[in-house]
């Protein structure tokens, strides 16, 4: 329980500082402003990565500074770009693209390059939309009536980089295909791969095992940036010259061989340095001792635009992904997270510092192996979450423990002026405050007790005792009072009682003090106390014992255990006080055993005592737990039927009895006959009180062993008993 707690208190203030430091990041990052670090970091990552291949589908036919020194003119003449596009168009290549713009005849030649357009189907041209940085310039009218023009725009970012393509661009509700794009399709169509929507988006781009997400205005690092037309994020093959590539002299000259062209792309475009067809991109950096970006050339850019598609569309190459903003938010919240807990955990700046740039560094590795594998995912974000949720739980600790330290002192000031034991601790359970009287109870100086645990100082089962009462106030709140055993440093072991309370400072430390009082004495009194009234307790159990024996013994037949005289009154008074209040009618039988003086006689007095005793339990076994059977002497049995419905259900009890009775009882090897007389009397119609009827059933007793015994008789003053024949209410049992 105490670790849940101080885990829920540990979690609310590492959540609370988390969603406040990723919450302000998170605003940071939608104004724009950490933009040039994130797209410098992804700048730096396309340079640390391993440089691919050359893609070996593409090749450049540059023109070259070496070139215009030969020509000697520039724009080049149509008839050199006629003679060229021939001998390339001999080669078969699958495509030919024409990074040169040429909207106006350069003479001569100039109905050999048209003659050229017109018979080479699968040579595109360029043109520039008009869009914010030029005016635009028209591709030859011939290509774009052959449909045979795609545009070469490009999309800068505020440095100037270039790190995104164009595949379509809607303009005034024409779409338009990009340079690059119209090469590749070119290229795809003779592997049966033609351009297709996705089924989720069908918006979206699909070509063979690739689909090229759409560009958004916060993409990656990106904050509201132009999303105009079909963007995608490039994926550069590295810095400049990483394709393959020969000058316009060399083709003219006939020194590449045709192999160096059949079957793949040629690009056609300027790489001369003076021509300024130059652009930035995340490889550009600066050349050792000189501030100036490396460039790369604008037919390059080109075929790098070109190879991406076709490895995506045919190697299943990566293209650069990137997550939601929700997912986003929850990744800069873990790692604010992470530096909260780090710092709440370590407290110590220098470990702290140790662990975080650890943190950071495994960030930086996360991030970059994710950005191997094509995922974009924001680095200076979590970085900076990490560090702030990391100062700032470092600033609230140095807060707390300064507020710690006043209380510290205000508490030691003022507990030393009581005279009771009195201790403070923390929430981890050590002393923080002990008062002199503390010390001296122990026997311990303040200097051994102050930072020390229960179990440093105590013996285990008592600091265990001690720990948990502790804990169950820091968890309730509530105050507690307690005692417990308390062993000192001399050995000796005292009885204390502690009230304990939390306390809380400015800061929100919160702070246990126990007031701690001796009462050994005490206890021993109520031991004392305690062992006397426990005496009492046992004495009074053993009169309570003796005086339920001697009742018993004074109300039962000590023979056969039956209520004795004295009982059966009790009982017929309460019955016949029953019946009274109740209208119900009780019934009394008195039996006797016939002959039972001959069987003491021939039998044995002891015999005589088994046979009695037999009788009793077989009257108790045959009745209902409501009667009672008493034995008022000698071989006279007495049987009260109270609530009994009719005399009837007497009449039918009593002949019961006669049967039950008549059975042979075996008696120490011995078969023993006798019978019974019984003479019935019920209340009120014979008697209405216990003397009367108690006369009139023993009378009618001995009217039935007058008619012959072994039988019953219901008492009836009114009847005279004739000498011969019987009464209507005497029943013969033989």
């Amino acid at each position: 329980m105490r670790q849940t707690w101080q885990g829920f208190r540990f979690s609310k203030r590492v959540l609370l500082t988390s969603a406040g430091v990723s919450g302000c990041i998170i605003l940071l990052r939608l104004l724009g402003w950490l933009e040039v670090w994130e797209l410098a970091i992804l700048d730096q990552s396309f340079r640390l990565r391993p440089l691919e291949p050359t893609d070996d589908r593409i090749v450049i036919v540059g023109i070259q500074e070496s070139d215009l020194q030969q020509l000697r003119k520039f724009p080049i003449p149509d008839a050199v770009l006629a003679e060229l596009l021939q001998k390339l168009k001999s080669y078969e290549p699958r495509a030919i693209g024409l990074d040169i713009y040429r909207n106006l005849p350069v003479k001569p030649g100039t109905e050999e390059l048209l003659s050229i357009y017109r018979s080479t189907p699968n040579l595109i041209g360029i043109q520039q939309i008009q869009d914010q940085r030029s005016q635009g310039v028209p591709p030859p009218p011939i290509l774009i009536d052959r449909n045979q023009v795609g545009f070469n725009n490009l999309v800068h970012d505020p440095d100037s980089k270039v790190r995104r393509g164009l595949l379509y661009w809607e303009v005034d509700g024409i779409n338009y295909e990009g340079f690059a794009l119209k090469l590749a399709l070119k290229y795809l169509a003779q592997e049966g791969i033609t351009p297709q929507g996705t089924q989720d988006t069908p918006s979206q781009l699909r070509l063979g095992k690739a689909v090229f997400p759409l560009f958004r205005p916060n993409d990656g690092g990106y904050v509201r940036a132009d999303d105009g037309g079909y963007q995608f994020l490039a994926n550069l093959r590295g810095p400049a010259n990483r394709f393959r590539q020969v000058s316009l002299a060399d083709v003219l000259a006939n020194k590449v061989p045709a192999d160096f062209f059949r079957g793949r792309i040629v690009l056609i475009g300027s790489t001369a340095e003076s021509l300024k067809d130059y652009f930035l991109t995340s490889y550009s950096t600066s050349a050792p001792g000189s501030h100036e970006l490396e460039p790369i050339s604008g037919v390059e850019l080109q075929a790098n635009f070109l190879s991406q598609i076709l490895s995506s569309a045919l190697d299943d190459r990566a293209m650069i992904r990137v997550w939601q903003d929700p997912l986003e938010w929850i990744w800069i919240f873990g790692w604010s997270w992470l530096g909260a807990v780090i710092s709440w955990r370590l407290r110590a700046p220098v470990r702290t510092g140790a662990a975080i740039l650890l943190a950071i560094a495994s960030l930086g590795g996360v991030v970059f192996g994710a950005f191997l594998v094509g995922w974009w995912i924001p680095l200076m974000p979590a970085a900076i979450g990490v560090v702030t949720a990391a100062i700032v739980v470092i600033a609230h600790i140095a807060f707390l423990e300064e507020e710690l330290k006043r209380s510290k002192e205000f508490l030691n000031g003022v507990i030393n002026t009581i005279p009771d034991p009195i201790y403070v601790k923390d929430q981890q359970h050590r002393w923080i405050v002990v008062n002199e009287a503390f010390c001296r109870f122990l026997g311990r100086s303040a200097r051994d007790l102050i930072e020390k645990l229960d179990y440093d100082t105590l013996p285990l089962e008592e600091a265990t005792i001690t720990r948990e009462q502790d804990q169950l106030v820091f968890e309730t709140s509530q105050e507690l009072e307690s005692e417990a055993s308390f062993t000192v440093q001399s050995g000796i072991t005292r009885q204390i009682a502690t009230k304990r309370s939390l306390h809380k400072d400015a800061a929100g430390n919160v702070f246990l003090v126990g007031v701690m009082r001796d009462i050994t004495e005490r206890k021993h009194m109520e031991e004392e106390l305690k062992r006397t009234a426990a005496e009492l307790v046992r004495s009074n159990q053993q009169l309570q014992q003796s005086a339920t024996q001697l009742h018993y013994q004074a109300t039962h037949d000590s023979l056969t255990g039956l209520p004795n005289r004295q009982l059966f009154q009790e009982r017929l008074a309460q019955a016949l006080d029953w019946a009274s209040q109740n209208e119900q009618l009780v019934a009394l039988l008195f039996l006797d055993l016939d002959s039972f003086k001959l069987v003491n006689d021939t039998h044995g007095h002891d015999t005589g005592d088994l046979l009695l005793k037999a009788v009793a339990q077989r009257l108790t076994r045959c009745l209902r737990g409501s009667d009672t059977v008493a034995r008022l002497g000698g071989d006279e049995f007495t049987v009260i039927l109270p609530a009994i419905p009719s005399i009837q259900d007497a009449t039918r009890v009593a002949d019961k009895i006669l049967t039950t009775l008549s059975q042979p009882f075996a008696l120490q090897g011995q078969i023993i006959q006798t019978t019974s007389s019984i003479g019935v009397t019920v209340y009120p119609e014979h008697g209405q009180d216990t003397e009367t009827l108690l006369k009139a059933s023993d009378a009618a007793m001995y009217q039935a062993k007058q008619l012959g015994k072994s039988r019953f008789f219901v008492y009836d003053p009114g009847i005279e008993i004739p000498t011969t024949g019987l009464s209507i209410y005497a029943r013969d049992a033989s």
